[in-house]
């Protein structure tokens, strides 16, 4: 599959000044940025750039990101599924996983999460995509943000329905662990019905189960 990836840029006027939203963006433009130390979700900061740097280099990656002057304060990827999960089972090369999304505490509450996945989606080429993601309590700042677990999952869900994904039914045991997780999705205008056909294959891998 010809991974197509066109660049897009938006500017946003917050509270702490203009912010561009932009991407994909290469390797090599992550490489001379500052990445901001408020960006812990996942790993240490300089450990998060150095994995972005690399996650970058692959074919099927995309990376937008949010950047204050000089540094990254926020920044969304997309890539092929992990190996290890079901969503990579069947080798699809146009499902892509919306990987991580992650914005700096200083810089919420200016929309830069929505705007986000706004600009990934302003790219025609996702249309021939289906975008997924698995969202997982135990992954969300419920202790930054002081919100309880359903309203965390209120503002995850309008965040992703602003970049067109929706909640999917799944019997995915990690997402059926807890009432709270959930997978959510965005199928392209150009995806073919055997590729959502397989799509909902995944979403149910155990309906014959008893």
């Amino acid at each position: 599959m010809d991974h197509k990836k066109i660049y897009h840029a938006r500017k946003l006027r917050t509270a702490k000044g203009d912010i561009v939203i932009e991407g994909p963006v290469s390797s090599h433009v992550l490489e001379t940025l500052d990445f901001n130390e408020g960006l812990t979700a996942f790993r240490l900061p300089p450990q998060q750039h150095k994995a972005l740097i690399e996650i970058a280099k692959l074919p099927e990656a995309r990376i937008l990101i949010a950047r204050y002057n000089h540094a990254i304060v926020g920044y969304v990827t997309y890539l092929y599924p992990d190996p290890l999960e079901r969503w990579s089972e069947a080798k699809m090369e146009n499902l892509i996983e919306l990987g991580a999304i992650e914005i700096s505490p200083a810089f919420r509450g200016s929309g830069l999460g929505k705007n986000l996945l706004q600009v990934s989606m302003l790219d025609d080429a996702m249309e021939d995509y289906i975008v997924i993601t698995t969202e997982y309590y135990w992954h969300w700042d419920l202790k930054g943000t002081k919100l309880n677990i359903w309203d965390y999952r209120k503002m995850m869900e309008k965040m992703m329905n602003a970049g067109g994904l929706q909640w999917y039914a799944t019997d995915d045991p990690e997402i059926c662990s807890h009432p709270a997780n959930c997978l959510m999705a965005r199928i392209g205008k150009r995806v073919d019905p055997d590729s959502i056909q397989q799509f909902d294959r995944l979403r149910f891998m155990n309906k014959f189960m008893y």
